[in-house]
């Protein structure tokens, strides 16, 4: 080798996730994080996690005997992992096995990042790592686990909860958003952007809408938020109100609030608002370094409204995502540290 040339750095390990799957687990999450967490990504150019599935058996019987999972690592894989997502299954009165419990445990005592997926969030009570923590689950067990689980705070009405190093999804679909949430944590809000398209899922629903969004059969004239969704999408950097949005639609800025709140579970100003963060971000890993100009830009006004608004979405300052996400940022993105996530409201 030349002299004064040097090797390029070695890359860091790819971030490990492990799902642990015990009997009668739920199939469909069970997708969701293969989907989000365990695809290849050749249009990324690399791959994001080091993904595997374990089991304390050999062969387990998934939800209502639908089919079992064979073929696994054992559970001593859930100890080289980085993230674990904890099993999940609609028998939640049922104890979980002692094997499984105690495996959150370890991972939770040397630092790992917990996911709770739906009921997940029972698994992770009965381990005892909620205890005095925030936690959502299924709005229909939400009695059931307060009952049991006092000591835990839950957060019964929101989509997910992000307590630092234990995350929890309410429902099915919101282990989606949560999936893509931790993805916008771990690679920025491109890569996020990038796997939700694959999903043909929407890239960013806050944690704090509502678990039950009422969708009606649509009437006639169809009331569908979307064209006025995607006409804001392009307008974001203008100067666009709620009054404005309602113009576009058509409708009042009441009836508009109840639409969204009917079809989103969301307020259109907290809508427009995340958007433009979105793009406040896309804008910085894109090598924008100017925050006045990435304030405008993303409609978000000024540099400390710019500053304020993406510590709270990421917990990071606009320099700090900079060099997390930015185009000088390292091939392969670690978590941020638990010390420094942001808490879903």
């Amino acid at each position: 080798m030349p002299q004064g040339s040097s090797q390029p750095p070695v890359p860091a390990r790819p971030h490990r996730v492990v799902v642990i799957v015990d009997e009668n687990s739920n199939p469909f999450e069970l997708g969701c994080a293969t989907e989000v967490f365990g695809l290849r990504r050749p249009e990324l150019g690399r791959d994001l996690y080091d993904f595997a599935l374990c089991s304390p058996a050999p062969g387990t019987l998934m939800r209502d005997g639908f089919f079992t999972l064979t073929g696994v690592a054992g559970l001593d894989a859930a100890d080289t992992a980085d993230t674990v997502i904890v099993p999940n299954r609609p028998d939640t009165d049922v104890p979980r096995r002692p094997a499984v419990l105690a495996a959150v445990r370890r991972a939770h005592a040397r630092g790992a990042r917990l996911v709770g997926f739906c009921s997940g969030a029972f698994t992770l009570a009965e381990a005892g790592v909620l205890d005095g923590r925030r936690a959502t689950a299924h709005w229909q067990w939400a009695d059931s686990f307060r009952e049991r689980f006092p000591a835990v705070q839950l957060e019964p009405d929101v989509l997910f909860v992000d307590d630092g190093d234990i995350l929890t999804a309410a429902g099915s679909t919101a282990a989606l958003d949560l999936g893509l949430h931790i993805v916008r944590k771990d690679f920025g809000a491109e890569v996020a952007n990038s796997v939700s398209r694959r999903l043909v899922f929407a890239a960013h629903r806050d944690g704090g809408q509502r678990q039950f969004v009422e969708r009606p059969v649509p009437a006639v004239p169809d009331e569908s938020l979307a064209p006025v969704l995607a006409w804001a999408q392009g307008q974001l950097g203008d100067s666009l109100t709620v009054a404005g949005l309602a113009a576009r639609a058509g409708v009042s800025p009441a009836t508009l609030h109840r639409r969204f709140r009917a079809q989103l579970g969301t307020t259109p100003l907290a809508w427009l608002t995340g958007e433009r963060v979105a793009l406040a971000c896309r804008l910085i890993e894109r090598g924008e370094e100017r925050l006045d100009v990435v304030a405008h830009r993303s409609g978000l006004g000024t540099a400390a409204n710019l500053r304020a608004r993406l510590r709270r979405e990421t917990g990071l300052s606009p320099s700090d995502y900079r060099r997390r996400f930015g185009p000088g940022a390292p091939a392969s993105a670690g978590r941020i540290p638990a010390a420094a996530t942001a808490r879903t409201p």
